[in-house]
């Protein structure tokens, strides 16, 4: 908003700001109790469920037993900036210039324990930020080897390789033990 107690005319500050005089005017009004215990709601609906767009989340309002319309629903999704989590177009279109490495278990039939780990990165969304959860896991048996969890993606890769050195060198002292 433009200061009215100022020595150039409305018009030249305007001018001076590069925006129209007529948004000059403009008084914000603070969002009403009803509309902040309904964006309260949105924004449970949608950290549980993100994949829900206004439509839907109008129905698990209603099933709540809250009364609201679709149109409102959307205006304070947009005010919120919360949107469905959907796919994007050519989502699986590779770049050219990209590497492709080759699957190599592919022909390979799992049979016991210890032939094949994975390894995943998940986040766990908390009051404040996130947690990174790492782990990594035996293919066959689906035992979790070793986990880690960070509070910043920086984190992670470091904390990952210390993960598989460690699950690496417990094997490898099993083996010469035994």
């Amino acid at each position: 908003m433009v200061q009215t107690a100022h020595q150039l005319p409305r018009a030249q500050r305007c001018e001076l700001l590069d925006i129209p005089r007529s948004s000059s005017y403009h008084q914000p009004q603070p969002v009403a109790k009803e509309d902040l215990l309904l964006m309260q709601l949105i924004d449970r609906i949608h950290m549980d469920k993100p994949f829900l767009g206004s439509r839907r989340i109008v129905d698990a309002l209603v099933e709540q037993g809250h009364k609201a319309d679709r149109k409102h629903v959307r205006r304070l999704m947009r005010l919120m900036g919360i949107q469905a989590i959907h796919p994007g177009p050519k989502t699986s279109k590779p770049h050219p210039q990209h590497k492709v490495y080759p699957y190599l278990l592919r022909n390979l039939e799992i049979n016991r324990a210890n032939q094949v780990w994975c390894s995943d990165v998940t986040y766990l969304p908390m009051a404040s930020g996130f947690l990174y959860l790492t782990v990594v896991m035996d293919w066959y048996s689906r035992k979790v080897l070793s986990w880690r969890v960070s509070n910043s993606l920086e984190e992670v890769a470091p904390i990952f390789w210390t993960v598989v050195l460690g699950v690496i060198s417990r094997h490898i002292n099993l083996l010469f033990a035994a």
